[in-house]
């Protein structure tokens, strides 16, 4: 059982600015990756993991060994073990510069290639500075996020592999900065079981069941308080932060809106 800790009333205009700079500063991982490492089915070469110890995202090992990590609290980018580079003050080409003297092998047309992804508007994207002064309360409230999610998501990842389901490791995806454990059941069908800091859907963190293919929606069971079923372009399970934030007992109300809904997907995906 992993140990949460509670998360409070946040600015959730801040913290989506928080989440939009850290999620652009990790491509730079994603892109490391793919300047460096031989591609791999699903884009799985720049999968991340969290480390709670480091508070951040970690790399998959580069063909020398070396693993690059974002820390979030304060947005610094390093060669774990090795060589950091806090990002605040810095444009992305000088993030590009350090990568280049700094890994070895790195192809550098490949690291400034356009992502193969539409990523989120942010300003650094069209050459301002990474700037956090203002937003290392909500950094370090995302990563605090980040690691509950993990250690939350890792146990619902154990009991789908009591079920006898083939659930992967719990990582993040860069293109979505979401973090889930995606089972496939056969066919096109899988139930994924997730975290995503926030997105166009739901500017806030929520954790998330999603169903593939989409399920007939009144079949579906009412959810906790701390849930509820999305259906605008997608149909999924989302608990989303001000409904977490006002539970008494956290963990409890979000790992019995994972008992529910994950009994949901498995039942409308048997049908």
């Amino acid at each position: 059982m992993n140990d949460w800790q509670k998360v409070s009333v946040a600015d959730y205009r801040k913290l989506r600015d928080a989440r939009l700079l850290a999620h652009h500063a990790v491509q730079w991982i994603a892109r490391a990756a793919r300047a460096c490492a031989p591609a791999r089915g699903g884009d799985a070469h720049t999968r991340l993991q969290w480390d709670g110890d480091f508070r951040g995202l970690i790399g998959a090992p580069l063909p020398d060994g070396t693993r690059l990590g974002l820390r979030i609290p304060d947005l610094t980018l390093c060669v774990i073990g090795g060589a950091a580079l806090p990002l605040d003050g810095r444009a992305e080409p000088e993030i590009a510069a350090w990568l280049s003297d700094t890994l070895r092998g790195l192809d550098a047309a490949k690291l400034a290639a356009p992502l193969p992804y539409t990523m989120p508007h942010n300003v650094v994207a069209l050459g301002a500075r990474y700037s956090i002064e203002e937003l290392m309360p909500e950094l370090a409230a995302q990563a605090l996020w980040f690691r509950n999610a993990h250690g939350l998501l890792s146990d619902v990842r154990a009991g789908l592999v009591k079920r006898r389901l083939k659930a992967p490791e719990v990582s993040c995806r860069p293109q979505h900065f979401d973090m889930d454990s995606l089972v496939h059941l056969g066919g096109n069908r899988a139930v994924g079981a997730g975290f995503c800091p926030g997105d166009e859907f739901c500017d806030e963190p929520y954790f998330y069941i999603s169903i593939y293919p989409e399920p007939y929606i009144p079949s579906l069971p009412l959810l906790p308080p701390v849930g509820h079923w999305h259906s605008y372009k997608f149909i999924a399970a989302l608990a989303p932060a001000h409904k977490i934030v006002a539970s008494l007992d956290q963990r409890r109300d979000i790992m019995g809106f994972f008992d529910i809904s994950i009994g949901a997907a498995l039942e409308a995906l048997r049908r």
